[in-house]
């Protein structure tokens, strides 16, 4: 398998410095400073990154439900990342999935149970595995 890798640069202190994160691939790339991760000025923050990386939960999900006999039409995965002060220091405190999924044929059981199933085994979500992680799965009819 590739490795994937990614790169970013800082330049400057913490409140007034500024950074530039960019895809090994080449696909995104995007400007970052303490007000985009602390505030709401444009720009992208590593938060919105691991948020994007649960693609491989949509993924998964897909793999799951295929190979019960039920590929999906469309699934939609939404992450919300919550980046929260605890102590002295930040931290992600969860994150929570939000899908929604047209698989013709399904019953809710067998979806539930792939959707916890894929957020369990997705790779994106193992490597987070210290951060909590809720999941709204919904079968869209």
């Amino acid at each position: 398998m590739p490795i994937r890798n990614a790169e970013a640069t800082w330049e400057g202190d913490l409140p007034q410095g500024r950074g530039n994160m960019k895809l090994g691939s080449g696909a995104l790339q995007g400007k970052y400073s303490f007000g985009t991760r602390m505030q709401e000025e444009p720009g992208t923050n590593p938060e919105e990154l691991l948020g994007a990386a649960h693609g491989c939960f949509s993924m998964a999900l897909s793999a799951g439900l295929s190979k019960a006999g039920h590929a999906p039409n469309r699934i939609h995965t939404t992450a919300d990342v919550y980046f929260d002060k605890v102590g002295e220091g930040f931290k992600i405190t969860k994150i929570r999935l939000r899908t929604e999924a047209t698989v013709p044929g399904v019953d809710e059981g067998t979806f539930r149970a792939q959707a916890e199933a894929a957020k369990k085994n997705c790779p994106v979500s193992q490597a987070l595995a210290g951060t909590m992680i809720e999941l709204d799965a919904k079968l869209v009819r």
